[in-house]
């Protein structure tokens, strides 16, 4: 069943007050892509009647007010994207559309969006039950950040929405037991995954179910790293070390004279509850009330796709899975994805493709270091950069074993891969690495395969932590090596970022003189890189410096030279 969004579908229900309401600024499409449909089933599921307003106007009350206010609390979420990332580009300008809006018009979401619509329910309900805040914005916002949009360093979303609570991370866990604690009358402060303002500062966090005191970590405060770019620095080293529940300890930061406490990190689901989650009950559609506001271009992507696992250990510095969704690989069952694989070809409208399968990286499936699945990810090193680790045994076998089964099913004429591939990790695999790579181009590709080396300078891509150039080179040789072999005629596009901190014009000339020699054709995207909260790259930009070095590094700040890096690579083969 849908989640209701109006009150006539209340009624239908036969119920008559929500416990939890749940304001997302994407439209409402019932699938577990969107974060507000997935935590919404997960409070169904265990027992809790929950409705969705999605988009709400911000400027009148007809939104805000349909479905009443719960009985437990609000649920406020910017969507799948930071609203700010998803309205404005790298160089500051408007986006014209948005996938996630009825219409494909970017006319619904505001920016910043958590804090508008948390101001919307407090201008609505005088006296309303909490506000729960989470999802990427929220997530990455959750400590003193750097925001490009405002070029400044910002306090914690958690001041400046002025909610009770914010859930960090994918919050499975983290949301059943607040709601459980809220309808109980409860301190929500015990649980994980959790952060909350306090006037006092706490000194340990007992964890009851596994019977253990974690120490909290003071950082620098807020009003120490808005002035002090070293301290920045030293705040966000220690903020990201302490991501992984198995290992992180608790984090304090003090915001004037009341401090946010961030509990330690929600444990991961294991493969066996990851299997049921994903397999609860989902329409795969926009809800009718949002539907008939127009086409939801988002939807022609997840509709027919499957999620296959979580995380990701190949910590791009410009990426924030890391500190999201975690760095440890959580893959569902091969008999789960199966399962919905089947049911996706008894869907109304499936043609017998499977637009993709997979997950942050697709080739991470079934992949990971048995030492960080005891004892917790390493806070002294990574597990791909500089070099990759001994401990992580690179092997596509389960996946290529999926892939066969899953093109096994009566109905399916072809499964995409269209989620990202660790080139580095296929070369790497002297076992079953070039098995897997022919398996893709014979099977799962149409025409192209999408790779992301972004860069091809190693100078660049260090500060990316992204696989060496020449690694990239293996690739392209091997990649057509097989085409070859097969007689198939397929090819590799390309996506680079330009104007990466450390990265000047000349470094986009030599990438250039890469994509002449080597690729012959022009990339299929080029992206300005885009400082979003809460990542080692955005901390670069901000400090102009080589954290891991202390090295002070260059950084492109101009918006017209931003461009003109950008503009050094689009007609490479011209």
């Amino acid at each position: 069943m849908f989640i209701p969004t109006t009150a006539d579908e209340l009624k239908k229900l036969g119920w008559t007050r929500l416990d939890v309401i749940i304001v997302s600024g994407d439209t409402y499409i019932d699938s577990y892509y969107d974060g507000a449909a997935l935590i919404g089933k997960i409070l169904i599921n265990a027992g809790y009647k929950v409705g969705i307003i999605a988009q709400p106007d911000i400027d009148t009350d007809t939104d805000i007010i349909r479905l009443g206010e719960p009985a437990l609390f609000w649920g406020v979420t910017g969507g799948c994207v930071d609203s700010m990332v998803a309205n404005y580009t790298a160089l500051k300008k408007k986006k014209r559309s948005d996938d996630l809006t009825p219409g494909g018009e970017n006319n619904k979401r505001p920016d910043r969006a958590v804090i508008a619509y948390c101001n919307l329910i407090k201008k609505y309900f005088k006296s309303s039950k909490p506000i729960v805040i989470g999802g990427v914005e929220a997530s990455l916002r959750r400590i003193a950040h750097y925001d490009y949009w405002d070029d400044s360093v910002r306090r914690s979303v958690l001041f400046d929405s002025k909610a009770n609570v914010l859930v960090y991370g994918m919050a499975d866990r983290a949301i059943t037991e607040l709601a459980e604690k809220i309808k109980n009358g409860e301190n929500m402060q015990s649980v994980r995954g959790l952060c909350y303002i306090s006037k006092e500062k706490p000194e340990i966090f007992i964890d009851k179910k596994k019977n253990k005191r974690i120490e909290y970590i003071e950082l620098p405060s807020f009003e120490a790293v808005k002035t002090d770019k070293n301290k920045f620095i030293q705040m966000f080293h220690e903020f990201y070390k302490n991501n992984d529940p198995l290992n992180a300890n608790g984090l304090i930061q003090k915001h004037g004279d009341r401090y946010l406490v961030q509990n330690p990190p929600s444990y991961h689901l294991t493969s066996s509850e990851l299997d049921i989650i994903y397999e609860m009950d989902f329409e795969r559609d926009v809800h009718p009330y949002y539907k008939r506001m127009g086409k939801v271009t988002a939807l022609d992507t997840i509709k027919f796709s499957i999620t296959s696992q979580r995380g990701c250990y190949g910590e791009c510095n410009f990426c924030s899975i890391t500190v999201h969704q975690g760095r440890i690989v959580i893959s569902r069952s091969e008999g789960s994805i199966l399962k919905e694989a089947e049911k996706l070809t008894k869907l109304k409208g499936f043609k017998g493709y499977i637009s993709d399968i997979g997950g942050p990286t697709a080739n991470m499936y079934g992949n990971s270091c048995k030492k960080q699945m005891k004892t917790g990810s390493c806070k002294d090193k990574r597990c791909l950069s500089p070099d990759r680790c001994v401990l992580m045994d690179i092997n596509h076998d389960k996946q290529i074993n999926l892939l066969k089964k899953l093109r096994q099913i009566h109905s399916i004429k072809k499964v995409f891969i269209g989620s990202g591939l660790r080139y580095d990790l296929v070369v790497e695999d002297l076992k079953s690495g070039e098995k897997y790579l022919s398996d893709i181009i014979t099977h799962h590709i149409s025409g192209q395969m999408k790779i992301a080396p972004e860069h091809s300078t190693d100078k660049v891509l260090k500060l990316m932590a992204k696989p060496t150039g020449s690694t990239l080179s293996r690739f392209i040789r091997k990649f057509y090596e097989i085409n070859k072999k097969t007689g198939l005629k397929q090819y590799l596009t390309y996506y680079f970022i330009a104007a990466h901190p450390g990265c000047e014009y000349e470094d986009m000339e030599e990438l250039s003189k890469f994509i002449s020699k080597e690729i012959k054709f022009d990339p299929e995207q080029v992206q300005v890189f885009t400082p979003t909260p809460s990542t080692y790259s955005t901390l670069m930009y901000y400090t102009g410096t080589d954290p891991f070095t202390n090295k002070t590094i260059f950084v492109e700040t101009g918006l017209k030279e931003k461009r003109k890096q950008k503009d050094a690579i689009m007609s490479t083969s011209s």
